[in-house]
């Protein structure tokens, strides 16, 4: 027996493995664009979560630009927010350069309540 073989009638090449013949596919080529922790936490929801948006993505070739788009929206969203919540608290440059670690609290206060603001609107969904 031949170990792989080609089927005119559909396209497809064939593997022998053990008495059976299996179709030799292949995932669609992907670009590779760096994801960054926003797109690794989303990830990692929807493959515990949504289990079928994840292989539905990851057969269609388009994961990895849904991940870095979604990484992109979230690092945007996520230094509007904190710029605009630092004015509107009044954590200012004038604070950071009298009072530092004041102003260390209030920013990791902001940036906490930042990141779970993004984690409810955009890595959970």
């Amino acid at each position: 027996m031949e170990k792989v073989i080609y089927d005119e009638k559909n396209g497809l090449w064939y593997e022998l493995q053990g008495d059976y013949y299996i179709p030799c596919l292949k995932m669609p080529e992907e670009e590779k664009e760096p994801i960054g922790v926003w797109g690794q936490r989303h990830l990692r929801y929807i493959k515990q979560n949504r289990k079928v948006l994840y292989l539905n993505l990851l057969t269609s070739g388009k994961l990895n630009g849904y991940l870095a788009d979604l990484d992109k929206q979230a690092e945007e969203l996520f230094s509007r927010l904190v710029k605009q919540m630092a004015e509107r608290e009044g954590v200012t440059e004038k604070l950071k350069a009298d009072n530092q670690m004041e102003w260390i609290g209030r920013i990791n206060n902001i940036r906490e309540n930042v990141i779970n603001i993004i984690n409810q609107v955009i890595i959970l969904t």
